[in-house]
């Protein structure tokens, strides 16, 4: 049962890496510093609903580590972290409730995702004024969730039947 974990395990965060990887060549974030589609969330919400907030955690720890390595830089990697960490801890206890659908779970994520990048951006650059920046984040980022949350719902739907 381990070999099939950790093979699981395995493959998910490949995947993550690829849709990081196919994000770093969309460059959103030329129009719109910080941009992204969040495409790697998906991984993080099949996780979430598929193996355990933990299980989901350590995918999207392994993920942000090496994505930051890889396609950034320690800015980035601190406040992908920061971001990341923010929205699980939203994202868990909504994805265990029965009146939350995957959609709102992702919009949730999203904006949570941006107020931990806001407020890592705080920190870094000792300046509140970036703050000001965050309600385009949050539409940007219900836009992305929305998106994502589609995606995620309809994937999570086909592999109901398949067992990690």
């Amino acid at each position: 049962m381990k070999a099939k974990k950790v093979a699981t395990y395995g493959i998910l965060i490949a995947l993550a890496m690829i849709f990081s990887y196919l994000e770093s060549l969309v460059p959103l974030s030329i129009a719109v510093p910080g941009l992204k589609l969040g495409l790697a969330n998906i991984v993080t919400i099949f996780a979430l609903y598929r193996l355990s907030f933990k299980g989901a955690c350590a995918i999207s720890l392994i993920r942000v580590m090496l994505s930051g390595i890889l396609f950034g830089n320690i800015f980035s990697l601190i406040f992908s972290a920061a971001g990341a960490a923010l929205s699980l801890a939203v994202m868990f206890p909504l994805s265990r409730s029965e009146t939350c659908g995957k959609i709102l779970v992702s919009v949730a994520g999203g904006v949570a995702h941006n107020a931990g990048q806001i407020v890592a951006a705080i920190f870094v650059t000792n300046t509140w004024q970036i703050v000001w920046y965050f309600p385009f984040l949050c539409l940007t980022g219900t836009l992305a969730g929305i998106g994502i949350g589609l995606v995620s719902a309809l994937i999570l739907r086909q592999t109901e039947t398949i067992a990690p």
